[in-house]
């Protein structure tokens, strides 16, 4: 698998702001099939920074309303990345 098609794209809320700024834990969605050894390269190489441990977990999917009918949505996938002390992320410093 490619690094960009691991990693699908950051998830910025108030709360993983706020492990960003304690911990230095960075949220990402990412690919259902990928591993942590596979996100760990993958951030490594898109946002050239050190990645100390990679934590994981599959989210179930909720289900959405069209009109009378419910469907439910597909479960993902959510990794918590904690970089190397002094490392950051640029994307999310613009935010």
């Amino acid at each position: 698998m490619k690094a960009y098609t691991i990693i699908k794209r950051p998830l910025i809320t108030e709360k993983t702001s706020k492990s960003k700024e304690s911990k230095n834990a960075y949220v990402f969605e990412v690919d259902r099939r990928a591993n942590k050894i596979q996100i760990k390269q993958a951030i490594e190489e898109i946002f050239k920074v050190k990645v100390l441990q990679i934590n994981t977990v599959i989210l179930p999917g909720k289900s959405r309303r069209f009109g009378m009918h419910t469907t439910p949505m597909q479960p993902w996938k959510k990794a918590v990345a904690t970089l190397k002390k002094g490392s950051r992320i640029e994307i999310y410093e613009g935010v």
